[in-house]
């Protein structure tokens, strides 16, 4: 299965989590439609059926992804000390 990439992911996290408040503020239909529009984005880009399992799934890959980041730094520092 191909997974989206890492900052998607970010994006789309983002894009949810702005949208999940400003549809708990305004509770309208466009707001809804958005919100729904970005749910089904992050399924997909995860391979999961529910926004919980996407949130999830994104957000660990992220974090994931920001370790393995995290490590090459540290990896090319120690490198270029020796």
């Amino acid at each position: 299965m191909l997974m989206a990439h890492p900052t998607v992911l970010a994006d789309l996290l983002e894009r949810y989590e702005i949208l999940r408040a400003r549809h708990d503020q305004e509770n309208s239909a466009q707001s809804l439609q958005r919100l729904n529009d970005v749910s089904y984005t992050l399924c997909v880009a995860t391979g999961t059926r529910d926004i919980a399992a996407a949130l999830k799934a994104a957000r660990h890959r992220v974090l994931g992804a920001r370790s393995k980041s995290d490590r090459d730094r540290v990896d090319h520092t120690i490198k270029a000390d020796l």
